[in-house]
């Protein structure tokens, strides 16, 4: 399957690039600058340049499935966090639904985002708008997945997770979300669906398995 992955240099960008390239799949790494092509490379992954504020549409031709693993940071100013969390996530869909066909797009988003008065106060805004992408992505016709992890951590991630529409407030290993991305692609009972996920008891596949 030939994979797009926008943010591919962030943290868990980089680990979708490789457990892609582990599992058979043809990772095609999205990332702004040249200088970065190279270690996607190194990754396994097939470079491609684009910015999510501007012109995506020859980055999602021809692909399977898109993914969405950008992220504005936790230092951005509100402007930032609109242009890339909301509007360079949505721009990437509405690209990806020129396709003419259905491909598969998993969003990484946040706990809470449908709620962001819930979460930490200083995330509210943050979530307000991945909240507004994820709907925007709801309301396609693409075989969606978002996916909403809680707090991410560093650790190397023990392939074992709980998921559910609610789930209560831990963390989990990027690692572990992106293993639970990848599976996703693969994984029909996960399309159309949006779950939260902390660290758990389950492996990845059957707990993908168990979502409403």
């Amino acid at each position: 399957m030939k994979v797009l992955v926008a943010g591919a240099n962030g943290h868990t960008g980089r680990l979708l690039v490789q457990y892609l390239d582990t599992a058979g799949h043809e990772a095609y790494a999205m990332v702004r600058k040249e200088e970065q092509k190279e270690d996607m490379e190194g990754l396994g992954g097939i470079p491609v340049l684009a910015d999510l504020e501007s012109d995506v549409g020859h980055a999602v031709k021809g692909m399977d499935a898109v993914i969405f693993a950008a992220g504005s940071g936790s230092s951005t100013p509100p402007e930032k966090t609109k242009d890339v969390d909301r509007d360079g996530a949505i721009n990437l869909i509405k690209e990806t639904e020129k396709l003419g066909r259905a491909p598969k797009f998993i969003m990484l988003s946040a706990m809470k985002a449908d709620h962001p008065e819930e979460g930490p106060e200083k995330l509210a805004y943050y979530l307000k708008m991945k909240g507004e992408a994820d709907e925007h992505l709801r309301s396609t016709e693409l075989d969606y997945t978002i996916v909403r992890p809680g707090a991410l951590t560093h650790e190397a991630g023990t392939s074992k997770i709980k998921v559910g529409k609610s789930v209560d407030r831990g963390s989990v290993a990027r690692a572990d979300v992106a293993k639970t991305m990848v599976a996703c692609l693969e994984e029909a009972n996960a399309y159309r669906k949006t779950f939260e996920m902390v660290e758990g008891d389950t492996q990845i596949e059957d707990a993908l398995k168990t979502l409403e």
